[in-house]
């Protein structure tokens, strides 16, 4: 009985090897999935739908007694009533692009040769199409309270969706500090990593490869803003290879990284616009885990 079931844990494993295999030899993720979008196979013809609002955001976070501010730029699409959202860089976009999108074609965004509007495009079609109350594991509410309120009890959340094992490496792929404190009371060595910090809260460096802090990693958190800089199909390659945990939380592409649950990515934090920031009343989270 107990080498039957060894067998077949053994012909599970080797499944689930095979399977990520040819999931990798078949993609390049992120673009694989435009592809499919452009060519309605996921759902609604994306040629149906179109952009009625377009939102340029640049806001401003500093945590009181902290050093840290953190500067954040937003593009947002209203396509029916999903707002599809992605954070950028100031240099990759102009503020202005608001004015281009609205009341054009979705379809046209999803061609449009800046990652970012390709990015907001996709996570507004699959908002409509896939919601995140519909597919999502649960959903928990942010209370009301302070920003740094809101912000210790969602990063809480991602550190324990993330099966942090005592004394484990978490990488973690663009830093925020409450999270890194939440990642070390889980029992965690935090390895943070970020483009554009170069320090933690506490005075820690904060290294700008990615690919030395995945090397070393047993266990990886990324925000959904990998997918406006071109990181997340590495990450995701990186992780299958290893077959370690990979945890995003999302307010960038938050219905895209819902598209890889299972399929690489273990566990997803999700939250849709309005984001927590923007609200200081109760907020939402959409909770995915891929099943074991």
């Amino acid at each position: 009985m107990e080498t039957c079931s060894r067998t077949n844990r053994v012909l599970e494993q080797v499944h689930r090897l095979n399977s990520q295999e040819e999931f990798m030899k078949q993609t390049r993720f992120a673009d694989n999935l435009l592809e499919q979008i452009i060519k309605g196979n996921l759902g609604k013809n994306p040629g149906e739908l179109s952009i009625t609002g377009a939102s340029s955001i640049y806001q401003t976070t500093q945590f009181p007694l902290s050093k840290t501010k953190y500067h954040n730029y937003y593009l947002l699409l209203r396509v029916e009533s999903y707002f599809g959202a992605c954070s950028h860089t100031a240099e990759q976009l102009d503020m202005k692009i608001a004015a281009e999108l609205s009341g054009l074609p979705l379809i046209s965004a999803l061609n449009d040769v800046r990652l970012p509007v390709n990015i907001a495009a996709m996570d507004a079609y699959l908002g409509v199409t896939h919601s995140h109350q519909t597919n999502c594991s649960n959903v928990v509410e942010i209370p009301s309270g302070t920003p740094i309120e809101k912000a210790v009890f969602r990063d809480t959340l991602i550190a324990e969706s993330a099966d942090i094992k005592p004394s484990s490496k978490v990488a973690l792929i663009g830093v925020v500090n409450p999270l890194i404190e939440a990642i070390k009371q889980h029992g965690g060595i935090c390895l943070p990593c970020d483009l554009q910090m170069k320090e933690t809260q506490w005075g820690e460096k904060i290294e700008k490869d990615m690919e030395k802090v995945l090397n070393i990693a047993d266990n990886v958190i990324c925000t959904g803003m990998t997918l406006s800089n071109g990181t997340f199909d590495r990450i995701l390659e990186c992780v299958l290879e290893k077959n370690i945990p990979l945890t995003v939380y999302a307010q960038t592409g938050s219905s895209i990284i819902a598209q890889f649950i299972g399929r690489g990515v273990t566990s997803l934090v999700a939250e849709p616009f309005p984001f927590s920031q923007f609200n200081a009343g109760i907020t939402q989270l959409y909770c995915y885990k891929a099943e074991v």
